[in-house]
This record gives structure tokens, sequence and C-alpha cells, in this order.
């Protein structure tokens, strides 16, 4: 039976404090290639901007955090997708969709978290939502309802691909405590068996993908954090993603081999070049009128 695959466009940006992923997650919906089928919702994001956000419950801006999060999941219940694509938005955007798929697919599914960073601190060490999502998606964050999930994974049912180990800052301790296992770039290049072994070892059949985009070399991607013009990415205060897309399209390839892809999120797009296009043609009169 042909599955039926919503896609979110999620503009999430108070997960990381950071204006700028909205435009970034409309964007890349326009990059996408267009569906074939299915239907897309776009989640309503609170664009106050230049007002205070107030933190509740040890996260910045939680109480937005909450209702857009409420609403991804009214939104999930009404349609029952079998596949979800999220174009984000921050890390954040990643929560409610794979915890409504880890309760669908329970037992036979896991996440690969393709990504820098590994994202598991807590509110001890983080007020952003977007450190601490895989985390909460453990398990570590029952301290809230905004950081809580229903249908938490088991850490063996995750995989860390792309990771900068060596990088790894104290607030993300958890990966160590957890005992994540790890595929660096280096070996993702050199090894291409080491995904398909895991999910073989693991019995899962379907796998949610997260997709930080900064997992990619700023040499290779230009619209991702690090790579911001001007800015030095040796002067970035986390690891640097070492990956080209070339090697991501390959991973998704392994993947597809030997599981189903049921669940994809695109997140922290920062495509600087259009943004700042955006804020100068914003200055020009005739686009006052």
């Amino acid at each position: 039976m042909e599955k039926n695959t919503l896609r979110l466009i999620y503009p999430q940006w108070q997960g990381g404090m950071n204006p700028d992923y909205v435009f970034g997650s409309e964007l890349l919906a326009v990059i996408a290639p267009p569906p074939k089928e299915g239907k897309t919702v776009t989640i309503n994001v609170e664009r106050n901007f230049d007002e205070e956000q107030k933190r509740i419950c040890g996260v910045d801006a939680g109480a937005s955090l909450l209702v857009q999060m409420k609403e991804t999941e009214s939104v999930l219940v009404k349609e029952a997708p079998d596949k979800i694509i999220v174009f984000g938005g921050d890390c954040s955007v990643s929560q409610v969709p794979f915890d409504y798929l880890g309760g669908k697919y329970k037992d036979k599914i896991g996440i690969i978290w393709l990504d820098a960073h590994p994202d598991v601190s807590g509110i001890n060490v983080s007020a952003h939502l977007h450190e601490m999502v895989l985390g909460n998606l453990l398990g570590q964050g029952s301290d809230s309802e905004i950081t809580q999930v229903r249908n938490p994974y088991t850490p063996d049912k995750v995989l860390m691909a792309g990771l900068i180990e060596e990088d790894i800052r104290e607030m993300d301790h958890a990966f160590h405590d957890l005992k994540l296992k790890a595929v660096s770039p280096e070996a993702l290049k050199t090894d291409r068996s080491l995904v398909l072994k895991w999910i073989k070892e693991t019995g899962i059949s379907y796998v949610a993908v997260h997709w930080d985009l900064d997992v990619l070399s700023p040499e290779d991607f230009r619209c991702i954090y690090p790579a911001e013009p001007y800015v030095k990415p040796d002067s970035f205060m986390a690891a640097v993603g070492r990956m080209t897309l070339k090697d991501v399209g390959r991973l998704f390839q392994d993947i597809s081999e030997a599981a189903e892809i049921v669940g994809l999120s695109i997140t922290e797009h920062l495509p600087w070049d259009a943004m700042n296009l955006r804020k100068m043609l914003a200055e020009i009169s005739i686009f006052k009128s």
C-alpha cells in the first residue's frame, strides 16, 4: 500500500533564538523537489522577533515553543502520515515529528542524527531547545511538557553520523553517558558498510533522519552558520562540519538500501546571500511603497 507523505514547513526559530531560521525554512521548502502527491502544511510560528523571549521551565521562549509544538502534534494526529518531511527551522523541529514516528513504528524505527553536534544537552546546561532535542527524544527531558516526549527512543536505536566527536562540548556529556554510537565524517567516506551494519544489527526496518545542514563543510556548502560572510569558520564556537553534499547524498543512498526512510527533517538552513539581499532590498524606497 502506498504510504502517505506529509510535508511540514516548520520555520521555528525560538529553539535556537535565531530569527534567520524562518526565512531559511521557507526558502528550503521552495528549493526542495516539488511533491508528486501528498499534503503540505505550514506550522504557524510567532514572529515577535523584537520581543523579550521569556524562559519557561528552563527553556528560552518556552511558551511559544510549546504552542508551536502542540500545533504540530495536532496536525500529525489529524493527517496521520506514514512519512514526514520537515523543512526547518532550528533543530528542535525534529522533536514532535520523530516522537510521532516512534509511536507509529515502535521498535522497528531508528534515528540517524546527521549532525556535527550531538544535541543531547539538558536544561541544567542550556536554555536552547535545539541543543537538547535528541536528548529529549532519548527520554532525558522529563522535566517539562516542552522537553518531554511520549515515545522515547533507546540509545541503541540512534546513530550519530558526521559527528565531530573530538570537539564535543561539556554541555553534551550525555553523549558519553548514554554510550551513543557515532560514525565520523572520515569513516563515512572510507567505509560505506558502517551504516548498513548498524541498521542490520538493530533490526530496524524504518529510519528517521535528522539532517542539520551544518554537518556540511563550509567549503562545500555556504548556507550554514559557520559560512557566514566575513567570519572565519575557525572562530565558530562549536564543531564545524566536514562532510560534502556528495557524501550526504551517498549516505542517503546507503540508508535506503537497508531500510525505509519515513522521516526526514532538514534544519538550520542559513542562505546568507539570499538573506542579505532581502535585507538590502527592504531599504530601497520602491519596496516600501
